[in-house]
């Protein structure tokens, strides 16, 4: 029986199992920006890289700021490569159209994402692991998602996925809202939803919890065993029906 959940945040709730790399991939293309896939996926990582490694992102900041400074790094790094030949006044006008195509489509994205977790909010106490870069609690007022009663953020605990030791926080933390101990609140009676298969739902299961993967486009391909996950779904508004049966 489910007596609590443990949500990740981003290709989860905020784009409905769609790879961040593909969402920003489609606003490149929205907007027209000449480079080709493969070209922009270098200079996703080294925007990934250079975001966890600096600190760029500062807790005051929305998810537009984030974007529009993700979208800023990646550009800046296709420019600098000479793929794309450009003068930086149109490189920024482009970038922060991208950044802004990206917003309007986790807009849409939460219309369907935050009535769901409203809904489970009623009846089970809920937590947010996620890695991210210390501003997610800005992200989620600025969304109107204030619906977890603690936040376990990589960038705050110092630890990142696909560590399980993460999603153990998130059990402990769920214990100390619930004034529960570990017998009476087993790993086993929590679910844990994520789009990751190796970076949310194997080590969520590692640790004991029933799992919740919400597959869709990832990053590339892994290899899955698809006997891990407690359940799979492919739209989180199905996540309803999955515990309407528990």
């Amino acid at each position: 029986m489910i007596k609590a959940i443990i949500f990740d945040y981003g290709g989860t709730i905020d784009t409905n199992s769609l790879h961040w790399s593909e969402v920003l991939w489609e606003g490149y293309e929205h907007v027209g920006i000449p480079v080709s896939k493969e070209e922009f996926r270098q200079s996703y990582v080294v925007a990934e890289r250079a975001l966890a490694k600096h600190t760029y992102i500062l807790p005051e900041h929305n998810f537009l700021d984030l974007l529009t400074i993700k979208c800023g790094i990646e550009t800046k790094d296709l420019v600098e490569r000479g793929i794309w030949q450009v003068s930086d006044t149109e490189r920024k006008e482009k970038s922060d159209a991208v950044a802004n195509y990206c917003y309007q489509y986790v807009l849409k994205v939460l219309e369907v994402s935050r009535p769901v977790i409203a809904t489970l909010a009623k009846k089970y106490p809920l937590v947010l692991v996620s890695n991210f870069y210390g501003n997610i609690e800005t992200i989620l007022k600025d969304f109107q998602l204030e619906y977890f009663q603690r936040v376990i953020e990589s960038a705050v605990v110092g630890v990142r996925k696909p560590n399980p030791q993460i999603f153990q926080l998130g059990v402990d933390a769920l214990r100390e809202v619930t004034g529960k101990n570990a017998e009476e609140l087993p790993a086993s009676d929590i679910l844990v939803v994520g789009d990751s298969y190796s970076k949310d739902i194997v080590p969520a299961s590692q640790i004991g919890c029933q799992t919740v993967w919400v597959k869709g486009i990832g990053w590339g391909e892994e290899e899955v065993d698809e006997s891990v996950p407690t359940h799979i779904i492919y739209n989180i508004k199905e996540l309803l029906e999955v515990l309407h049966q528990e």
